[in-house]
């Protein structure tokens, strides 16, 4: 029975070090900055990953809870959607394909998720490949919370005397990618208010 209780004791304070492991992957997307801001505004202290996440995660929770999504994939989603950036940093098209973007984070969340018990990972896993198919309802809506997002994030940098011909870029991308009805409106909102 003593060596019942050590092997569990064992597995237990195994689990409990795997876990932390990922939690400090998942901390590291606080160091990583969002590139194309660095790239296209050359601005030296961008937000990171995890600003850019947190703020997705607010604007998700408030739309999907309003509009009676599924709140809890929707945030999930979030949550994961950059995690793989925590490793392999944050890459803009112009530094990497988009076939050459989604080979190197497959591989690479699939390494992360391994700090975590299997349920928990075939379960995120599944969630990242339905945001990286973008097949879902939950997906699509994400996708546009990540465009949406972005273009806030411009407006930020509008405010502080940014290249207004550079962070054009950044509104047409949102603006082609949004189609939601309410996201379409708040982004529109977004961008009349661009110049003021």
């Amino acid at each position: 029975m003593v060596e019942l209780e050590k092997l569990i004791n064992h597995i237990i304070e195994n689990i409990t070090i795997l876990i932390l492991d990922f939690l400090y992957i998942a901390a590291n997307l606080k160091t990583v900055p969002r590139q194309g801001w660095i790239d296209k505004l050359s601005i030296k202290y961008p937000e990171s990953v995890a600003d850019h996440t947190y703020s997705m995660a607010i604007i998700g929770m408030v739309l999907s809870d309003s509009q009676k999504h599924n709140t809890e994939k929707i945030l999930k989603m979030i949550l994961l959607h950059d995690l793989a950036e925590s490793v392999t940093g944050d890459f803009t098209p112009e530094q990497k394909s988009k076939q050459e973007k989604k080979l190197l984070e497959d591989k690479t969340i699939k390494n992360i998720l391994t700090h975590l018990p299997e349920n928990l990972q075939k379960q995120y896993l599944r969630l990242w490949n339905d945001y990286q198919t973008n097949d879902s309802d939950e997906a699509k809506f994400v996708h546009q919370i990540d465009k949406l997002e972005m273009a806030i994030q411009a407006k930020i940098y509008s405010k502080q005397k940014n290249s207004v011909k550079n962070l054009l870029s950044f509104f047409d991308s949102a603006k082609k990618e949004i189609s939601d009805p309410n996201l379409l409106k708040l982004f529109e909102q977004l961008y009349d208010k661009y110049d003021k």
